[in-house]
């Protein structure tokens, strides 16, 4: 026999139902108002008490007054929030099933493509979504079923919402295998559509996901560049932190040459040795400098693979911007790093600067070099069409460490096909090939042996110096 107090509760409760079912909009209005009152931050079980074992009664009916009348003013704010007491008390599983089953997410998406419903109450529709997807993966698959991405995308883009629309994709992205694809691919095509602090969050997903997916898409490459356009340095930052992320992918040679690439951007190239564009383009020249320097620095391989895709003398052009001092900065820096580590391409720098620029560039501070370059010099920079040959490169390398290191020594290279090398103390000649090559080095009366293909021999110079 149920108590005095559960009596009363149920009495309540169905003269509450009888109400709701008689009255019109503002008499429920009224009973909504009483209900959030009553039962905010409610339990499932403490609202089961309360409403007398009739919640789910409650539910379904809000669920249909809304279906109905969410375009109308002044009610659809008041029914989000009576939902949010039903989609948020914990242990809230059997809500959720019951509004799913009743169409409770398919109305809230319908909400989120209207025309005629505020932002705010739109922004609301996120945040219940965003509950019922952080539930689990049956819930964010019947969102994803329901066109959900694409209605996140929409959303995204405008102005409803895209803060709280980027968190409920994310939200979506873990946990959900089957639409993980679409979303990833939703998520780069939106980088370029969205505002920045979108861009943000989008960046950060994308990440996220990418760890999951593995190898990338293609198509990452040209949206992710573009968000280097960004005036905003934490986007610009995110997007560098993805790049690095991705170079150890199968996109990561088109990532590089759209690196330098972005140091001579096309539309900048002109009869004349002048530099004119927008700001957009000469930020994101910059931000491509400061990602070269920054990738070359933390990995030898990928700066010999910069410097076999040219970035010397792009960094050069971008060095030579007079209208943007930010480029020419991190061009300076990111040249710096070039030179030192490679004192063949200091002479190659040397021969297009001129000693002059050359010399100030070389014994002061590469970040105020700038300051101290006249327009003559600029149009040089803007000017030059200097190749670096990595064979060229290599063999000026080889020729310093011989002659230094064994002085007087004959060293004999043999190879299938051409000689490639003799050399001692009053000759040196040498012509690379792409050819296998065993080279013998009589020294000390010690012989070392060293294997290699052409290139792969470029590639991995620094290892045999280190050897020796």
């Amino acid at each position: 026999m149920s108590s005095p107090e559960e009596q009363a509760n149920l009495g309540r409760a169905l003269d509450f139902l009888r109400r709701w079912d008689r009255g019109d909009g503002p008499v429920r209005v009224r009973l909504l108002r009483s209900f959030l009152n009553r039962n905010a931050r409610k339990t499932f079980y403490e609202l089961e008490v309360d409403l007398a074992q009739t919640a789910s009664l409650l539910l379904a009916r809000i669920t249909v007054w809304m279906r109905v009348s969410f375009t109308a003013e002044g009610f659809l704010a008041l029914q989000l929030k009576a939902l949010g007491i039903f989609l948020s008390a914990s242990n809230h599983d059997q809500y959720l099933m019951e509004f799913l089953q009743g169409g409770g997410v398919v109305i809230l998406l319908d909400v989120l493509s209207s025309s005629q419903v505020q932002n705010d109450d739109k922004t609301e529709a996120l945040r219940l979504l965003l509950n019922i997807s952080d539930a689990g993966r049956k819930y964010k698959e019947f969102i994803c079923e329901h066109n959900g991405v694409e209605i996140l995308s929409d959303c995204m883009v405008g102005s409803d919402g895209g803060d709280a629309a980027g968190a409920l994709l994310e939200s979506l992205s873990h946990g959900n295998p089957k639409y993980q694809d679409q979303i990833y691919r939703s998520l780069i095509g939106l980088l370029t559509r969205v505002r920045p602090r979108a861009q943000l969050l989008l960046l950060q997903t994308l990440r996220s996901v990418q760890l999951k997916l593995g190898p990338a898409h293609d198509g990452i490459v040209a949206p992710l560049l573009n968000t280097l356009r960004s005036l905003h340095l934490d986007v610009q930052d995110e997007a560098c932190n993805l790049i690095r992320d991705l170079m150890g992918d199968g996109v990561r040679v088109k990532l590089l040459s759209g690196l330098v690439a972005l140091l001579k951007p096309v539309e900048e190239e002109t009869r004349e040795p002048e530099v004119t564009g927008s700001l957009a383009v000469f930020v994101q020249q910059a931000a491509a400098a400061t990602a070269i320097r920054s990738l070359a620095e933390e990995d030898e391989e990928i700066s010999r693979e910069l410097l076999s895709l040219g970035v010397v003398p792009n960094l050069l052009y971008a060095l030579g911007n007079q209208e943007h001092g930010e480029a020419q900065i991190q061009a300076s820096l990111a040249l710096e790093h070039f030179v030192r580590s490679d004192p063949s391409v200091g002479a190659h720098v040397r021969r297009v600067m001129g000693s002059q620029l050359f010399a100030a560039f070389t014994h002061s501070k590469a970040d105020t070099l700038h300051m101290k370059m006249d327009k003559r010099q600029a149009e040089v920079l803007l000017s030059n069409h200097l190749h670096i040959d990595p064979g060229a490169v290599l063999c000026a390398l080889l020729q310093l460490l011989f002659m230094t290191l064994f002085n007087h020594k004959t060293f004999i290279f043999y190879s299938f096909g051409r000689c490639c090398l003799t050399a001692d103390r009053r000759s040196f000649s040498f012509q690379p090939h792409v050819l296998k090559t065993v080279k013998t080095i009589h020294a000390f009366k010690t012989k070392i042996l060293f294997v290699s293909k052409g290139l792969e021999f470029v590639r991995t110079n620094s290892f045999l110096i280190s050897s020796l």
